[in-house]
């Protein structure tokens, strides 16, 4: 049984052309699918009032800020169910790579349909909805990881992991020694009001200067200093410092659960490129990396 989206469907504000340059091949890591929905209703009631952002208005976003490659991330109220994201993924001409959400009884053909289309990667979201206290309705937590683990390995995909900076390191940890990659989102989910000298980001730091980790370079999920970000920036410059080959860069359009502290992607970009001011650093973040990871065709 599905169910419609609550009342207040937002469209997202349109963003603002970077007045910096991209290099050619820069990709967003984090993007979502909302909708058409019509076609593709929710699983779940959204905790949010859900955007309408499907694949048109994002692949429109992408192109105006000059950004040619995007990575969807499947989001909660979808549940298991990611025909948004593997329509949207079937349309990109291989311009986009997907992260599903799956509990360990999917079936085998499934994960296959699902590669086929551009899945690379599974989520594992372990930070709760601070409106009821437990987990958003439709993720999985890491808890589950250890029943797909091993399909995850023999298919090459990696984990995505959304967890409160106090438990990532340790959970990042445990999924790579099962030989599967891990990316944290949103910065790691730092401690904003905590500095770069807390215990948990050191620890986290380490796993990232040591390989062990990969991180998306997203702000708006640990800070609402819009539009500066200015107390997100040691923690960036920290992480750029300690090993870029292990960084993305990421919006998390379109900012579902901000409201009027949405920044804009196009001030986004131009925030990464003065803050990573080496031209060399910008090209292996926005690009190299991405296409590496997610295997992007040259």
């Amino acid at each position: 049984m599905t169910a419609p989206p609550q009342t207040g469907v937002v469209e997202p504000r349109p963003p603002s052309r970077p007045q910096s340059p991209l290099p050619a091949g820069a990709c967003d890591t984090h993007t979502h699918i909302f909708g058409p929905y019509d076609r593709f209703p929710f699983v779940h009631p959204s905790s949010y009032a859900p955007p309408l952002a499907p694949h048109e208005t994002q692949a429109a976003m992408l192109r105006h800020v000059g950004v040619t490659r995007s990575v969807l991330v499947q989001p909660a109220p979808y549940a298991a169910n990611p025909a948004a994201l593997l329509d949207a993924l079937r349309r990109s001409g291989g311009s986009a790579r997907g992260v599903a959400v799956a509990s360990p009884d999917v079936a085998d053909p499934t994960l296959r349909e699902w590669h086929e289309a551009g899945v690379r990667g599974l989520r594992f979201a372990d930070v709760l909805d601070r409106g009821t206290g437990q987990p958003f309705l439709g993720s999985v937590s890491s808890r589950d990881f250890a029943g797909l683990a091993p399909r995850m390995k023999g298919m090459g995909w990696h984990a995505q992991l959304w967890a409160p900076i106090t438990d990532a390191a340790r959970t990042a940890r445990a999924l790579t020694d099962a030989g599967v990659p891990v990316v944290l989102e949103h910065l790691g989910m730092v401690a904003v009001e905590q500095g770069v000298s807390a215990p948990a980001f050191q620890e986290l730091l380490a796993l990232v200067r040591g390989g062990r980790v990969w991180v998306k370079l997203d702000l708006c999920r640990v800070s609402r200093a819009v539009p500066g970000y200015a107390d997100a920036r040691p923690f960036h410059d920290a992480l750029v410092e300690a090993n870029p080959s292990r960084l993305f860069w990421a919006s998390d359009w379109p900012f579902v659960r901000l409201g009027d502290s949405a920044p804009d992607v196009g001030r986004l970009l131009d925030l990464f490129c003065d803050w990573v001011g080496d031209a060399a650093l910008r090209q292996r973040i926005l690009v190299t990396n991405p296409a590496e990871f997610y295997g992007f065709e040259a």
